[in-house]
């Protein structure tokens, strides 16, 4: 790992239509690092993602990628000229069609030699779903159609990748099963940034913590030492300005 930042919020504003939901947000996460947001709900872990990918327009601010601007470019433009990708909240699979037929449209940008050549590479990082490659995606469970999303995402090989509440519908077995993976990402180089309910769980796996209140950053810690708070519940539900719990960098 390196201190080198590789996602840049600068006095971002955000949000959708006229509710803003980032005030004047300044944040930082590090290359090769799991960083995750936590908050409230409505503090705007969701809309931090989509703003970064290009979903949402910023109102005010600069997001920057490795140093380099990227405000308002398309999502497009993140996917192939910068290797970000996301993974969204709930399922986002076209049921009727196979495994093999997800995964060829998640690399329809790729071209479709560059992509058939690399979904053996992915599906042997997911056996289960490697053995129903043939099924309709709607017959897989929950755990196996969010083994396939990432999958989907990792065709791209992404630089940076950005996933929202990767545990929802998962049992618990399977929720270590996905941290489990995006930790090895991690260790290969990618840098992941991620929104996750299960707090607690996801803190074991990332390396750092950002806590929003409001559209802001209001601490920023090492996991492993939020982890350890006392006042974790407190942290992540609310109340992270308090004077027990002091932002650090």
């Amino acid at each position: 790992m390196t201190d080198a930042i590789a996602i840049e919020f600068d006095d971002v504003v955000a949000g959708y239509g006229d509710l803003m939901i980032l005030n004047n947000l300044s944040l930082q996460a590090r290359h090769g690092r799991i960083t995750l947001l936590i908050g409230p709900n409505g503090a705007g872990k969701s809309t931090v993602l989509k703003t970064l990918f290009g979903l949402l327009k910023v109102r005010h601010g600069r997001v920057r990628l490795e140093g380099r601007d990227i405000t308002g470019s398309t999502p497009k433009q993140l996917l192939l000229d910068h290797g970000v990708a996301f993974v969204p909240q709930g399922r986002n699979l076209f049921g009727q069609l196979t495994v093999w037929e997800n995964l060829e449209l998640g690399g329809i940008t790729l071209g479709m030699k560059t992509t058939r050549e690399r979904i053996p590479e992915v599906l042997e990082r997911f056996p289960r779903v490697k053995e129903r490659l043939h099924n309709a995606a709607s017959t897989l469970s929950g755990g196996e159609q969010k083994q396939l999303e990432v999958g989907r995402a990792l065709l791209l090989r992404p630089k940076v990748l950005l996933i929202d509440e990767p545990s929802i519908g998962l049992s618990p077995l399977l929720v270590q099963d996905v941290f489990r993976l995006l930790r090895h990402l991690v260790d290969q180089g990618t840098t992941i940034l991620m929104v996750e309910q299960n707090v607690k769980s996801a803190l074991k796996a990332a390396d750092e913590a950002i806590a929003l209140e409001s559209g802001r950053q209001v601490l920023h810690k090492p996991a492993d030492e939020l982890l350890a708070d006392p006042h974790i519940e407190r942290l992540f539900l609310g109340g992270a300005h308090a004077p027990s719990a002091p932002t650090t960098t």
